[in-house]
């Protein structure tokens, strides 16, 4: 699945530099190791499914789980996030709000930051909740 994406739907090319050659300023764009680069992008990308994951096995049995694993975080997680670096390496690692100002202009842009902040906000505030809720009858909860 994940090299249909790559090679039949965005047409990935090997011998095309990255950010990290091309534009690398020691800072912010700076070629590094394989191992390191997954780590950074693993740890950026699993939010959700290793909190929501657990909780849903814990409170309604494993098959929601491997549901919300599979489905959530395979099928959409994963390929929505694939496609959205895969972009932001076409544009020399812009972030999506730099795009949205670059292609829609500086108001829209703005407007897609805010609302994008918004958005992160309000993710954070439901696992939060999801994480608080499964947690409050149980004795586990006082240890975490």
């Amino acid at each position: 699945y994940g090299r249909f994406v790559a090679y039949k739907v965005l047409e990935l090319d090997k011998n095309r530099a990255t950010p990290a050659l091309v534009e690398n300023d020691g800072r912010d764009f700076v070629p590094t190791n394989k191992a390191v680069l997954f780590g950074h992008h693993f740890a950026a990308i699993a939010g959700a499914g290793p909190l929501v994951g657990p909780i849903l096995a814990a409170q309604m049995g494993y098959l929601p789980s491997m549901l919300w694993i599979l489905v959530g975080g395979v099928l959409a997680g994963a390929v929505h996030d694939f496609v959205v670096l895969f972009i932001s390496t076409r544009r020399k690692g812009r972030s999506l709000g730099e795009m949205i100002k670059d292609e829609m202009g500086k108001f829209t842009g703005g407007v897609a930051m805010v609302a994008i902040f918004g958005i992160m906000l309000i993710i954070i505030a439901i696992l939060a909740m999801v994480v608080v809720k499964a947690l409050a009858e149980s004795p586990w909860g006082l240890f975490t």
